[in-house]
């Protein structure tokens, strides 16, 4: 265990920026996953397999996104624990994570291919694209623990302070994706269905590799010897420390796509154009969610090696570099908002309102650069029920209701529907800045180091 990453010695700056580029490239990478998906199906099939593999893929991603917010709790533990100076324990809780999320991968199995049907009906699939939504969903469905096995990958590995390996995996998964894609899709003709065992395949592949890659490095960190007594205590601690902040995500999807169908009130120009515009927004969100899975990881082995004031040191060193990208990002958004939107259209009256709505988003940019490392943090130190609360306050509490308020104002825009945003993630900015001063007058956190 010795060979992994340590973030409790050395300059902070500089092994925060090492650790988050790779991880900014894998979350660039899974944006693209699903791109070329509909990119691929587009070229080569008809309107009905676009829209099967639209709406069968929002909710994949939706599920997907709480596997990946629950491998937090693991990240969390295993850095703690390896901060400790208790690297014996790493496999211990490894192997109990992975009983944790096969039973959670044969639940998301039973549940999507038994009711791939009702899940297309709640979903409002077409109905020329019905059929093939549920073949999506359930090939996507019977692929399940591979999706999940290829998330928590990412989430232990964070956690020892690899993140290249993640970074590896992703990319095998993204050359066999697209692979299969040419083969299943462009030669065979298979529409959603083929998309859908692309996917799958390329993650059972990608995972089958790094097995054998970690065999053959003789890595001891998958211990079999470990499944002989599930640790019931060790399995309610990564789901304690996970669930809030999966619970957050999936409530704050929810949230946007309560937004989007307010936006489609404004007319089909303004659904198009913030649909346009989410997607460009998807990318900028990447370099705030790579400081704030980094900053999780590094502060958890900090906070176990009880070294507090380097965690502390980090999150604003953390703040800063984010901050300063986000500065860039927010003059592309709001200046040239209408060259991000000619990436994926060539309509002027989709890519005027597109460029509202980026306008809106420049404010948001530059608060979620702070926000997120702020709850990179506090997940670090295993604080992920104030995570959720804050988020749900966010998104419960002011941006629906923001929503419905500014695109009720006379001559409403997308800009105003926007600003409902950058709003709620002010307050959530305040509220985390609130608790950050809260836990240092408690001496919760020993700032003394």
């Amino acid at each position: 265990m010795e060979k992994q990453g340590s973030f409790t010695q050395g300059a902070i700056l500089g092994s925060l920026l090492k650790f988050a580029f790779p991880v900014l490239l894998a979350l660039l990478l899974q944006a693209l996953y699903t791109a070329v998906d509909l990119m691929i199906v587009g070229q080569f099939s008809d309107t009905s397999q676009i829209s099967a593999v639209a709406t069968g893929s929002q909710l994949m991603q939706t599920l997907t996104s709480l596997v990946t917010s629950l491998a937090m709790g693991i990240t969390i533990s295993i850095g703690q624990t390896l901060g400790q100076k208790r690297a014996d324990r790493v496999s211990h809780i490894i192997m109990n994570s992975l009983l944790l999320f096969f039973g959670l991968a044969l639940i998301l199995t039973g549940i999507v291919v038994i009711f791939a049907p009702q899940l297309a009906h709640l979903l409002n699939a077409p109905t020329q694209a019905f059929d093939a939504t549920v073949a999506f969903l359930r090939i996507s469905g019977a692929g399940a623990i591979f999706i999940v096995g290829y998330n928590l990958v990412g989430g232990i590995f964070r956690g020892l302070g690899d993140s290249i390996t993640p970074l590896i995996t992703v990319a095998i998964a993204s050359v066999l994706n697209i692979l299969g894609d040419l083969l299943l899709v462009a030669h065979f003709h298979l529409g959603a269905a083929g998309a859908a065992a692309a996917t799958v395949f390329a993650q059972a592949l990608s995972l089958l590799f790094f097995f054998l890659l970690k065999n053959k490095k003789e890595e001891t960190i998958f211990d079999l010897k470990e499944f002989k007594k599930p640790d019931f205590k060790v399995i309610k601690q990564i789901f304690t420390l996970g669930s809030p902040i999966a619970l957050q995500d999936f409530l704050i999807n929810c949230s946007f796509v309560i937004i989007l169908a307010i936006a489609n009130n404004l007319g089909v120009v303004a659904s198009a154009g913030i649909g346009v515009g989410e997607k460009a927004t998807a990318f900028i969100m990447l370099l705030p969610l790579a400081f704030m899975q980094s900053m999780a990881a590094f502060v958890a082995q900090n906070v176990g090696a009880r070294q507090h004031l380097r965690a502390k040191k980090a999150l604003f060193y953390g703040m800063g570099c984010a901050f300063l990208i986000a500065v860039i990002m927010a003059y592309i958004c709001f200046f040239h908002g209408d060259l991000l939107a000619r990436i994926f259209t060539h309509e002027q009256a989709v890519i005027q309102a597109t460029q509202l709505y980026m306008r809106s988003y420049a404010f948001d940019v530059l608060l979620t650069a702070i926000f997120f490392c702020f709850v990179g943090y506090f997940n670090g130190y295993g604080k992920t029920r104030f995570v959720m609360i804050q988020g749900l306050i966010g998104a419960l509490l002011f941006r629906i209701p923001l929503s419905f308020l500014f695109s009720s104002l006379p001559h409403a825009d997308l800009f105003t529907l926007g600003m409902a945003t950058p709003a709620s993630s002010l307050v959530q900015v305040l509220l985390c800045f609130g608790y950050y001063l809260y836990l240092q007058k408690q001496n919760v956190i020993d700032l003394k180091g």
